[in-house]
């Protein structure tokens, strides 16, 4: 395997950015086919980590090696994913931009077969939006100790005040701290995916039983579950730590609809 610690422009946050990959190496090696294009998986960090993370902290690349899989682990700072009220347009860049660039410049697939996201906490989220919301180019997104239910964390937090000590909550999503019922509501894309009649990606939903988090993932896998939606789904001792993830993410990368193949 390469890995690479790309910096880049965006065009869309008006930044220099970075991510790190993970890529397979077929250019230069003697059995390599240097017009294969690799399967991708998309792995988003959480709200205090950055893209460094997966890396220093779990063996993702070992992991991903035994399946030649290349991993994009972007920087998207405290955003939650979102095209932010007061700031960049982190979804857009997420959604659209990243996978264009780095289609450009390695060699991944962009075929929604070949395509997948998963994330932790914060990354949870964003990877289960890009499912929900992108369907035609996911074909399987895995939550870990996933934040799912925004709008009730929202809630929540203009009515307790808690919202005084989570300042992001105010950039990403306003001073209304609008979520129910809008493309930033996981529950609500669910249902709007799963009316679309477009083909639905494939859900993988892990916590740990002690995560403080662990209501968030049973909630919304009960809300698939009225939607009919087949998910794999799996509760373990664990916390909310590296842990839990790095355990966890080996087995997401095994249950990834992968095709066969020599390696």
């Amino acid at each position: 395997m390469a890995w690479i610690d790309f910096h880049f422009r965006s065009e869309i946050l008006g930044l220099n950015c970075s991510a790190h990959l993970i890529v397979p190496q077929s250019l230069g090696s003697s059995e390599g086919d240097p017009q294969r294009k690799h399967p991708t998986l998309y792995l988003l960090h959480g709200l205090t980590d950055d893209h460094t993370s997966w890396l220093r902290l779990s063996s993702i690349e070992r992991y991903a090696t035994k399946k030649n899989l290349a991993v994009v682990m972007p920087a998207v700072g405290r955003s939650f994913y979102q095209n932010m009220y007061a700031g960049p347009r982190y979804w857009t860049f997420v959604s659209e931009e990243l996978p264009r660039i780095c289609q450009a410049f390695f060699p991944l697939a962009a075929e929604r077969e070949n395509r997948f996201a998963a994330g932790l906490s914060m990354g949870g989220y964003g990877a289960m939006r890009l499912g929900l919301a992108c369907p035609e180019k996911f074909a399987a997104v895995a939550s870990l100790s996933g934040a799912l239910d925004l709008a009730r964390r929202l809630r929540e937090a203009g009515r307790d005040g808690a919202l005084l000590n989570r300042p992001e909550y105010i950039g990403a999503f306003g001073p209304d701290l609008a979520c129910t019922g809008t493309e930033t509501d996981l529950f609500f894309l669910a249902e709007k995916c799963q009316q679309s009649g477009q083909a639905m990606p494939q859900i993988y939903l892990g916590c740990g039983m002690e995560d403080p988090l662990i209501g968030e993932t049973r909630a919304f896998r009960q809300h698939l579950d009225s939607l009919s939606w087949a998910v794999t789904y799996r509760e373990a001792s664990g916390a909310h730590d590296w842990g839990y993830w790095d355990a966890e993410i080996q087995r997401v990368v095994d249950w990834l609809p992968l095709k066969r193949e020599k390696l």
